[in-house]
């Protein structure tokens, strides 16, 4: 099929190992390499390290495969997904949930996507080396509150993640992660060694490692699960997406613990990267919130050999992993406009990526550059990002567990690998385990 002719039409992966990549990309993100050791560090370390591991193969696994075997069968986006196997019903809602859901996400995730090039920027220019904490705070703060800058950054990476998505399937998304993710793994496992290597590590290690059960309580345990769900971007429709560019012949269960696995992986490695450099560097906490990324660890860079060299070598990582989510939550949106718009693909990811940037101004002006929309990202996050989140895959758990039904689901997992050995424990969990868990978090949600 030529370039013209793929860009224009859904799509399909040229091969496994480029699903297999794009996956990984779209569940590794800002949510493994800026969010998971920002939770790890507010909610006590290792003990919410370990319920985040039960919580992603016990829970997100089935989950996952649920939404993979939806689009796989349907061959369509989350709406046309829902709307082919429950016909004249109200499930269409489900999947327009999921769209919705991922737009918004991405108009505001755009925002502090781009904070990650401004960064880059800044460490490669070696703009804070030498810095005292003071500067390195202010730098941050006047950042964020300047209207242009950060409307700059956001708008950049909209493009880029445009750019890509224009390219089609095979020749832009799948193209993108064969190249992406070997970067962004080799560059996280040059940061792990390096921060292993600095005196005081053994202190983070401790931490980040060793469970104090004394600080695990439900807020934890919900808090972990919840994180779970995010990073592997269920929920939003991403997974079904791209399930519907695969083949009949491809092996969904190996796919899906493939995926989790190496989501579950890296955002380990971020912890491994973080947390012993932070506790070499005396005076700072793991406890500061989202300002450890863009705050406490220029601190950290500023203070240990060629910090700054590392410094350039985080935050690119950081800037390609938050474009790898991005691709995903915009093809979501590009698909649903293919399949029930009748668009081309070209018309599809302008017109889809300009209105995501244009949600997003509100988000990028609400951090102190315009106070009338102060708190707009955290508002955003907390509804769609949280709630929206957890009401989407409950919505997938329900209708494959109850309404498609767990034989028609087993029949789409059990095509290209043979037997789903495992297909009755999976159909428990998908019917009761993964709906009451994810049920639990959306009433924490809603009571917080």
């Amino acid at each position: 099929m030529s370039a013209p002719a793929e860009a224009n039409q859904r799509g399909y992966w040229g091969s496994g190992l480029g699903f297999v990549l794009a996956v990984v990309g779209s569940a590794i993100g800002l949510g493994n390499i800026w969010r998971f050791p920002t939770e790890v560090g507010e909610n006590g370390g290792g003990a919410f390290v370990l319920v985040y591991v039960i919580a992603t193969f016990l829970i997100g696994v089935p989950v996952m495969l649920a939404e993979l075997a939806l689009g796989r069968k349907t061959q369509r986006n989350p709406v046309g997904a829902f709307r082919s196997l429950a016909p004249k019903s109200g499930w269409g809602l489900a999947g327009g949930l999921g769209v919705l859901t991922g737009l918004i996400i991405l108009s505001f995730y755009s925002v502090v996507a781009g904070w990650t090039l401004k960064y880059t920027w800044i460490a490669v220019t070696g703009s804070l080396h030498g810095a005292t904490p003071e500067t390195i705070s202010a730098t941050f703060t006047n950042f964020i509150r300047d209207p242009w800058a950060v409307l700059t950054c956001h708008l950049l990476f909209m493009v880029i993640t445009i750019r890509i998505v224009l390219g089609g399937v095979q020749r832009g998304i799948e193209r993108a992660a064969k190249i992406l993710m070997p970067v962004l793994f080799g560059l996280l496992l040059l940061l792990v060694v390096r921060s292993l290597t600095l005196p005081g590590a053994s202190e983070g290690l401790s931490f980040y490692l060793k469970p104090d059960f004394g600080k695990l309580d439900s807020v934890v345990v919900l808090k972990a699960v919840s994180q779970a769900f995010f990073s592997l971007s269920l929920g939003i429709g991403a997974i079904i997406t791209y399930g519907s560019y695969l083949s009949p012949k491809h092996d969904l269960v190996s796919s899906a613990l493939t995926v989790s696995f190496f989501d579950f992986f890296i955002a380990f490695l971020a912890g491994l990267a973080i947390f012993p450099a932070l506790f070499s560097v005396p005076g700072l906490t793991p406890d500061a919130g989202p300002g450890l990324i863009f705050v406490v660890l220029p601190n950290i860079f500023n203070a240990i050999p060629l910090g700054n060299l590392f410094g350039a070598a985080f935050f690119i990582l950081l800037a390609i992993a938050a474009l790898t989510s991005a691709i995903s939550m915009l093809e979501v949106v590009v698909a649903f406009a293919i399949d029930e718009l009748g668009w081309n693909r070209r018309r599809a990811a302008i017109a889809a990526g300009s209105v995501i940037f244009l949600l997003g101004i509100p988000s990028a002006l609400g951090n102190g550059a315009v106070p009338f929309f102060s708190g707009t990202l955290e508002f955003a996050n907390q509804i769609f990002g949280g709630m929206a989140l957890v009401v989407g895959a409950l919505l997938v758990s329900l209708f494959v567990g109850w309404k498609w039904g767990v034989g028609n689901a087993v029949e789409e997992l059990e095509r290209g690998r043979g037997t789903f050995r495992l297909r009755t424990v999976w159909g428990f969990l998908i019917r009761f385990v993964c709906p009451l868990a994810i049920l639990t978090i959306l009433l924490q949600l809603l009571r917080g």
